[in-house]
């Protein structure tokens, strides 16, 4: 774990250790995604049937309509693989939840899909002709200085249902929170336009309520969390007030989140990046619960030193 505030490291504890970062990936290649939309090399607009997404299965009338962007958003409609007896699977497989094909129109559903996830994977490669792993190698990790990074350590994981991989990544606690503090800059790095800002400030906004996410477990009205989504990111969904009548530490925070216990989160309001991160590769088992990771962040966020503080 790693805390940094207003530009210091308050606290950090093995940070070196590469391992697993799960989904995080995800909001990981929605930094990478910024350069090339905005240079023009990508067009989110474009569909999966303009970008030569079929699977091993051919999409169906209504599906083909599906866009880029709403892959980013987990708003396609695509629910792939379909599952025969979905009622066999185990709790865990997200074919256990998955909607019928055909049951929303592309864009008017939130569902956590992991399909759309690894196609918007493929489609990042096929569009700038770029290895995902090179791309977070010469526009990420080589910018802002990561210093565990390894390219002979990031490994695609095929899937048996489907031509689009799981792009896995394995990275250090540091160099996410390399990658947390490149965010509430607006992707500018020593001076340098990493990311573009305006995308940074796109992707984390509010898309999609905490109250409008599926599967349902994603929404418990009883957790102290209340995480929506933007685009590949994790975004903070509360009422903003009028004014500066009250303004909570989570206020505007957004996060790169990953089963297990892997987290970047951004809290904007506190000038605070806090990373988590549990080795699952040695343990896959090992697990931080949401739960307990929002109570050691609310503790964080609540902390204040007084006027000594230096």
């Amino acid at each position: 774990m790693i805390v940094i505030v207003q530009g210091r490291v308050i606290f950090s504890y093995d940070v070196t250790h590469t391992s697993k970062v799960a989904s995080v990936r995800k909001s990981m290649l929605g930094m990478l995604y910024g350069k090339y939309t905005f240079d023009n090399t990508i067009d989110l607009d474009k569909t999966v049937k303009q970008l030569g997404l079929d699977d091993k299965g051919p999409f169906i009338p209504m599906e083909e309509k599906a866009t880029l962007v709403q892959l980013l958003a987990s708003r396609s409609g695509i629910y792939l693989p379909a599952r025969e007896r979905p009622e066999t699977l185990s709790p865990w497989d997200q074919g256990r939840y998955m909607p019928p094909r055909g049951s929303a129109y592309p864009g008017s559903q939130f569902v956590c899909n992991n399909w759309d996830f690894d196609a918007a994977g493929t489609a990042f490669e096929n569009l700038p002709h770029k290895d995902i792993y090179e791309a977070l190698q010469t526009d990420l990790a080589v910018p802002t200085g990561m210093q565990d990074y390894d390219i002979a350590k990031q490994k695609k994981i095929p899937s048996p249902d489907s031509v689009h991989p799981e792009y896995a990544m394995y990275l250090s606690t540091r160099d996410m929170a390399q990658l947390g503090l490149l965010m509430p800059d607006f992707g500018v790095w020593n001076g340098k336009i990493v990311v573009p800002s305006d995308w940074v400030r796109y992707i984390t906004t509010l898309i999609t309520s905490f109250a409008d996410e599926y599967p349902a477990a994603l929404r418990n009205a009883g957790d102290p969390a209340r995480w929506g989504y933007g685009l590949l990111w994790w975004v903070w969904d509360a009422p903003m007030f009028p004014g500066n009548t009250y303004i909570g530490p989570l206020q505007g925070a957004y996060s790169a989140m990953g089963s297990g216990g892997q987290y970047i989160t951004v809290l904007p309001a506190k000038d605070m990046v806090v990373v988590h991160q549990v080795d699952i590769d040695k343990d896959p088992h090992a697990f931080v619960s949401p739960s307990s990771y929002m109570a050691m962040l609310s503790m964080l966020a609540n902390a204040n030193c007084d006027t000594h503080c230096q």
